[in-house]
């Protein structure tokens, strides 16, 4: 049984739709993205989407003119068909991180997973939450450049900066492949205080 689970973040219609810079920011990874959860799925990694669900009473949840976003059982909250394969595990989550008042731990105890990678959008919100939630939970954190997003490139590339530099190690996708057919572990994040 895999040691890695493949974390996605927000892959959702309503959300990847919510402007043209989020909608183009997703077009543009969508082939390396795809072809790296394939290559996931091939290695028998397992793949966990972690799916926001907006829930009514929320005063803080973003309503898109006046509209929430993302409610249990539309087609809007759905994972887009694009990233989503027979044998993915779906999660609702109610705010930012997949750790946040959800079973994520749990589950990924009860697999065994030792290192989570982690993808998806937005880089500097969902994704950057989620990896530091799961470093303080004492996984491995890894995330695949080329597979995270955001509206805008400066909070991407900010994100991952930060990231890098506390709680994850940042690789291309392509780079995460290598390692892992090299028959090598995806060794953990050596942090040093400074």
């Amino acid at each position: 049984m895999s040691k890695i689970a493949v974390l996605t973040n927000d892959l959702q219609a309503d959300l990847i739709n919510k402007n043209q810079e989020r909608f183009d920011a997703v077009e543009a990874a969508t082939p390396a993205f795809s072809a790296f959860l394939h290559a996931m799925r091939e290695r028998g990694h397992h793949i966990i989407h972690l799916q926001l669900i907006n829930l009514p009473d929320d005063p803080i949840a973003e309503r898109y003119d006046g509209v929430l976003p993302v409610q249990k059982g539309t087609e809007g909250a759905a994972i887009v068909p694009a990233f989503l394969a027979d044998g993915d595990i779906l999660l609702e989550k109610n705010k930012d991180s997949g750790f946040y008042e959800t079973d994520l731990h749990e589950r990924l105890q009860d697999l065994g997973v030792e290192t989570v990678v982690i993808t998806g959008m937005q880089s500097q919100i969902c994704v950057q939450t989620t990896a530091a939630d799961a470093f303080f939970r004492g996984y491995s954190v890894w995330v695949p450049s080329d597979c995270v997003v955001s509206a805008r490139e400066q909070d991407t590339v900010r994100a991952l900066e930060w990231m890098d530099g506390y709680c994850a190690n940042i690789a291309s996708s392509v780079e995460i492949i290598e390692i892992l057919d090299s028959g090598k572990d995806l060794p953990r994040k050596e942090f040093l205080v400074p």
